[in-house]
Parts: structure tokens; C-alpha cells; sequence
């Protein structure tokens, strides 16, 4: 069965009815509806904070410290030559024996009787006693001295007297006393003229002597 259905486009309707008018504005309601929409949504995009752009982490490696410059100063030091001068002779001690000096108490006490005079408790004697005793000692000291001895004085100027000392004189025969301050030449008082042995006559001693023995007990029968 052919049916010829055939729509005339030059067909237009000249009344609006109801369903046309919904029509027409559902169609104007959407497209509002969806034009806000879109002014919606660019509104958002153009609200939507930028997202941070993170650069990217640059590692910073630190050098290692620089050691320190080592200055090298060169330091000139004068150094002064010391000559040392003469070294000073050393002093040579003499040794001594005793025989000698007990030989000579021997012979003091022989003459003079020195050591019993020395030995003696004088305190109960009276000075006219002791001054008698004291002459006795006095003339045997006198001989054994000068029969063993020969004496001259050091200075011969009277004691009391002004002398000068030079430069280079011997401190063994002259000791100075008081103040002294500076150097020579000293000018002073002679106080003691001094003493010096110019020769001793010591009697010679048998192998077998003994000097520690200065006077030998005695004993009368």
C-alpha cells in the first residue's frame, strides 16, 4: 500500500497554541540557563588562584673552607758575638800538715810554758799575780819567736799616719777596713803596720817523732 505523505514547509502556522508557547520557552529558559552557565564557570576559572610554579631546587654544595695562607716571614736576628774573656786561673790550695804548727806549740810551751798559762783558771788569782805570770810567758814567747823566727813589719810608716794605697797593691799585705767605695788609690789612717816571716829555723825531726805530742807528762822519783 503506497501512502505519498509529503510535508509542505510553506506550511507556516499563523496561531500560537499552548505547546508552542512552552516550547519556545523552555528553549529560551535553557539557553539563559546555559549561557550562565558558561559566565558561571569563566568566572571560577578566572577566580581559581594560580597554582604556585615551584622552581626547581637548586642543590647548593658548599666548598669546602679554603685553608689558611701560611705566610713564611723570615726573621733576621742579630746575634751578638760574645768573645768570653781569659778564664781566671783556678785557686790552688795548699795543703798543710800540722807538724810544724805542733812543733811550734811544742817549742812555745817548752820556753814560755804557753799552754799551761792558756790552760789556767785565772779567775781566782789576783791581777798583780797574773801580771807576774803573764811577764814570765811574755819573755819565753820572746825567745822561742826570735831564736825559731825572723819578723820584719809589713809598712814602715808610724801607725797612725795618712797613706795612700796605689793601684796594684797586694790585699794579702794590706787589708783595708772601714768604708770601702770605689777603687784605688785609697787614702786612709795606718792602724797596724803588719807582720811578715822572712825565714824559719825549725828544729829537724827525728823519723820516729811524734808532734801531737806537745809536752810530755813527767813524773820525778
Amino acid at each position: 500500500m503506497n501512502t505519498n505523505f509529503k510535508i509542505d514547509l510553506s506550511i507556516i502556522p499563523t496561531t500560537f497554541d499552548a505547546i508552542h508557547v512552552s516550547l519556545a520557552v523552555a528553549v529560551v529558559v535553557l539557553a539563559l540557563l546555559l549561557i550562565f552557565c558558561l559566565i558561571l564557570m569563566i568566572v571560577m576559572l578566572m577566580r581559581k588562584p594560580k597554582a604556585p610554579v615551584q622552581e626547581p631546587v637548586k642543590e647548593i654544595i658548599q666548598a669546602p673552607p679554603a685553608e689558611p695562607e701560611i705566610k713564611i716571614v723570615e726573621k733576621i736576628v742579630e746575634v751578638e758575638k760574645i768573645v768570653p774573656g781569659p778564664a781566671p786561673e783556678p785557686v790552688v790550695l795548699k795543703e798543710t800538715t800540722p807538724d810544724a804548727a805542733m812543733q811550734f806549740l811544742s817549742l812555745l810551751q817548752k820556753e814560755a810554758r804557753f799552754i799551761d798559762f792558756i790552760k789556767e783558771d785565772v779567775t781566782a788569782y789576783s791581777d798583780t799575780d797574773i801580771g807576774a805570770a803573764a811577764r814570765v810567758v811574755h819573755e819565753g814567747c820572746v825567745k822561742a819567736v826570735n831564736e825559731h823566727f825572723s819578723l820584719k813589719q809589713i809598712r814602715q810608716e808610724q801607725e797612725g799616719n795618712k797613706i795612700t794605697l796605689q793601684e796594684g797593691f797586694d790585699p794579702s799585705r794590706v787589708r783595708l777596713t772601714g768604708n770601702i767605695v770605689g777603687k784605688a788609690p785609697f787614702t786612709g789612717t795606718l792602724i797596724h803596720r803588719g807582720w811578715e816571716v822572712t825565714d824559719i829555723r825549725l828544729p829537724k825531726l827525728t823519723k820516729d817523732h811524734n808532734v801531737n805530742i806537745i809536752a810530755s807528762a813527767e813524773v820525778e822519783l
